[in-house]
């Protein structure tokens, strides 16, 4: 099966963010139109994630319609429509901000780019080559694991109305 990739609409940025921490191709691009939002969609293959009905009407097949306004619901409404399964060992492999995967670097690399603490304790560094940005595993990694594995690693749940069997 071909890997998942996304183009989230512009009500989608927190999706996408969570996407890109799970390891997923999510493209985020709040000023692009929306035929240039299909277009890009179309022309890379990705499924364009929505919260408008208008534009998933437009955008054809590869287009999901997401309805709940929060990200937990959102990642389950996802489940429930593809296959969607993230791997922990792809969690936190791609810039939560541009979706860049992201590459190890060496703690002399990076010394100037974060905080002296962080410097002189973190043992290992990634970055992004588009922005910029330093990651290290911080006291919230856990925490962010911990959100990636009930959202994405465990059974979707079940729609909010329906019987769940015991």
């Amino acid at each position: 099966m071909d890997e998942l990739r996304f183009a989230c609409d512009p009500t989608l940025g927190r999706l996408a963010r969570w996407l890109r921490l799970a390891g997923f191709d999510a493209v985020f691009d709040p000023t692009l139109p929306a035929p240039s939002l299909v277009g890009q969609a179309r022309a890379s293959g990705r499924w364009l994630l929505t919260r408008s009905g208008a534009l998933a009407a437009i955008a054809g097949p590869r287009a999901v319609l997401l309805r709940a306004p929060a990200t937990d619901r959102q990642v389950a409404e996802l489940r429930e429509r593809l296959p969607l399964v993230a791997e922990p060992a792809r969690f936190l492999t791609r810039c939560s901000c541009c979706n860049e995967p992201l590459r190890e670097v060496a703690r002399a690399a990076v010394l100037e780019r974060v905080p002296p603490y962080v410097a002189a304790h973190a043992d290992r560094f990634v970055a992004c080559r588009r922005c910029g940005r330093v990651y290290w595993p911080g006291t919230h990694v856990g925490r962010i694991v911990a959100r990636l594995e009930a959202w994405f690693i465990g059974q979707p749940e079940a729609p909010q109305g329906s019987a769940k069997s015991s």
